[in-house]
């Protein structure tokens, strides 16, 4: 916790003190970099450049929140994912790389020429809807999320990037599309067990908890998902989850029970099983 106020206001000395406190060396320079309204390149070029009190301030005020656990994507407001510069609040899930597993799945599920109808179920910030619209573009796309304040991050983000192709509405998984079919349903899920201490734990704590946790289990919203893929599937369209990479095989056998007999799992960078999917045919 910093305690108290150093008299300087120089770039160089507001870095070396703040790397007395986080001990990741990246933070620091991210942090001021974003109060400046300056690249990082530029506090390396011009160490001896004087910050306003005012300044100063809001990049401490934003350290001490670091220093309490505040992921460094809230206090920036925003998260690289798929190369798409995104806004992130607390109302959203942070963007996380391994699912850019999901994005890559859906993408070889996709005819780069076919106009497909797409659905992306709680959709938090827009990452992966976002990053198919980009890939895709001439597919329509159908997002989803109950939470008002995730939908408005995500409808910010598809304007910043000119994106005009997806639909938004409110709603809890299915009820949102009632009578919607689609060649294509992904979903990162909520599927953390709902008493898994690390939910109590690094960046976790600060994001939404209904985001995050589905039950004893950590199923219950996939089980939702699966069971009510088919009804909303055109025929021989493609169902792909992200779930934990202890899940696998309970979610294998979620796809068989609902009818789906080609299942595959795709594993992340880390060799962790991470999305199941499979094609419907009635």
């Amino acid at each position: 916790m910093i305690t108290s106020k150093p008299s300087s206001a120089i770039i160089r000395d507001l870095l070396r003190e703040a790397r007395q406190t986080l001990p990741d060396p990246l933070e620091p320079e991210l942090l001021l970099s974003h109060v400046l309204g300056r690249s990082r390149s530029y506090l390396h070029a011009w160490p001896e450049k004087h910050c306003s009190e005012s300044e100063a301030a809001h990049y401490r005020a934003l350290l001490s929140r670091r220093t309490r656990g505040e992921p460094i994507a809230y206090l920036l407001g925003h998260r690289e994912f798929w190369s798409l510069e995104l806004q992130v609040t607390p109302d959203t899930l942070i963007p996380r790389p391994e699912t850019e597993t999901l994005v890559e799945r859906a993408l070889e599920s996709i005819p780069a020429q076919d106009s497909w109808d797409v659905l992306d179920l709680g959709t938090g910030s827009g990452a992966v809807v976002l990053a198919l619209a980009k890939e895709r573009i001439r597919c329509r796309y159908v997002a989803t999320d109950q939470s008002h304040d995730a939908l408005e991050v995500a409808r910010k983000n598809a304007v910043s990037h000119a994106i005009t192709s997806v639909e938004f509405r409110q709603g809890p998984w299915w009820e949102a599309v009632r009578g919607l079919r689609f060649q294509v349903i992904v979903s990162n899920p909520p599927y953390i067990p709902s008493a898994d201490p690390h939910l109590d734990r690094g960046d976790l704590r600060w994001e939404p908890r209904t985001a995050l946790a589905s039950g004893a289990d950590g199923l219950d919203a996939i089980r939702h998902i699966v069971t009510g893929a088919p009804s909303h599937l055109t025929p021989g369209g493609h169902l792909l989850l992200e779930h934990g990479y202890d899940q696998g095989d309970a979610v294998r056998a979620l796809f068989t029970d609902a009818g789906f007999d080609s299942i595959e799992t795709r594993q992340d960078l880390s060799a962790q099983d991470r999305v199941t999917s499979d094609r419907y045919f009635e």
